[in-house]
């Protein structure tokens, strides 16, 4: 396959999720993306944290969590903390078409991953920054993680019950929005640097990203003061019925999101006396009698089971069943589609992954292991001109 990123070098010095999880996609596409990481120190530690999260490994310092951001990649160990990594990391920046990182925003100045620190060497390298709360200001010191951030945007306000404890999602949604961000910013400044010659910094951050993914709520409250909170079974707030009922087997999610769904969802059911109900003659008034609706509904759905209402509603109004996340993920539609894939561990064998949502041509982008720690080192060392010698004295003083 012609992959479009093809030629293309980026450097990262990335750690854990959001930046990875970016950059991954990067390399999907062709990019040949190398990842720096912390050398070990007297043969313990080293690498990317995200290497040790368990609860599941495929070898000492291996985990399967690291496999989920880092398909595709190169690992290059070394120190950007000393003089001798630095000088390594500029060689290798010198002929490469971007920097990415996802630090805490002090780091990037002093660690010279910005445009001003690289120009001179190399003035289209394109710099792009993920951190936490930006580099720019009073906040730029302090960690943050995605957990910290659905709170303070509001999302736990807005997640759950009514009247229940604040929620997060079940996912690191955040991390995975900024990581495709960081990307979407990257590429944009790497199209224009290879129009115009000069390259650029380019920043997002955890916090600005999960804001900005308030949307619509977020103009409904600074405009019209009108606050959205927590709906009845996870209900769209405006749209009804848009929500989760039972059926006799389990849940499943109904949405009726423009009038034409409700009109087709009462047909198939063969209920006219729903249809023809005052109360729920338009949208407004199905949303002014969400409770008893819900009721009504409920004791349609519950005398089958899932399946028959996704074979009597699938292609007539959206519906999907709420499965948990085994069968989810063994859902046979995704062997259909292609969104399972299995890439070859050196020593484990077949490893179960999941395909890239990108498609080319008709087909989704091929996957590679993720690299072991500093399993590039040499050859990217040696592609920079270092002999077997200066490599050996490089690894001896915990360079790489």
């Amino acid at each position: 396959m012609h992959l479009p990123l093809k030629g293309f070098r980026i450097i990262s010095a990335e750690q854990y999720g959001a930046g990875p999880y970016g950059t991954m996609h990067l390399a999907q596409m062709g990019a040949e993306v190398i990842k720096i990481e912390p050398p070990r120190k007297n043969g313990k530690g080293g690498g990317d944290t995200a290497r040790a999260v368990g609860p599941h490994f495929l070898s000492e310092g291996e985990s399967l969590y690291f496999q989920s951001f880092n398909l595709n990649k190169r690992s290059l160990t070394l120190d950007l903390r000393t003089d001798e990594g630095q000088k390594v990391f500029k060689e290798l920046a010198a002929t490469s078409h971007a920097v990415a990182n996802n630090m805490r925003g002090d780091l990037p100045e002093k660690l010279g991953l910005t445009y001003d620190a690289l120009k001179e060497i190399n003035p289209t390298i394109v710099c792009a920054h993920l951190s936490a709360y930006g580099r720019d200001n009073e906040r730029s010191k302090w960690p943050g993680y995605d957990y910290l951030m659905q709170a303070e945007a509001g999302y736990c306000s807005v997640t759950g019950e009514p009247g229940g404890e604040p929620q997060r999602m079940g996912l690191s949604m955040v991390d995975f929005m900024t990581g495709t961000i960081f990307t979407i910013g990257l590429l944009s400044a790497l199209i224009d640097a290879q129009r115009t010659g000069k390259g650029r910094d380019v920043d997002t951050d955890l916090l600005s990203a999960a804001i900005h993914q308030t949307s619509y709520p977020a103009l409904w409250y600074m405009n019209e003061g009108d606050e959205t909170g927590r709906t009845p079974r996870s209900a769209h707030p405006t749209a009804t019925p848009s929500q989760m009922f039972k059926a006799a087997d389990g849940w499943m999610f109904v949405m009726c999101q423009l009038p034409k769904f409700w009109d087709i969802l009462v047909d198939r059911m063969a209920r006219d006396d729903l249809r023809d109900d005052p109360r729920f003659a338009t949208n407004a008034d199905r949303l002014s009698n969400r409770e008893v609706l819900t009721e009504l509904l409920d004791a349609e759905f519950s005398q089958k089971p899932m399946a028959h209402w996704q074979d009597l509603l699938a292609g007539y109004v959206p519906v999907a069943p709420v499965y948990e996340m085994g069968a989810a993920l063994d859902n046979p539609w995704l062997r259909t589609i292609g969104m399972r894939d299995t890439v070859e561990h050196p020593t484990r064998g077949p490893i179960d992954i999941l395909a890239s949502p990108i498609k080319l041509d008709g087909k989704r982008v091929p996957n590679r292991i993720a690299p072991e720690l500093g399993e590039d080192s040499d050859a990217i060392l040696d592609e920079l001109g270092y002999s077997p010698e200066d490599i050996t004295k490089l690894r001896a003083s915990g360079i790489i």
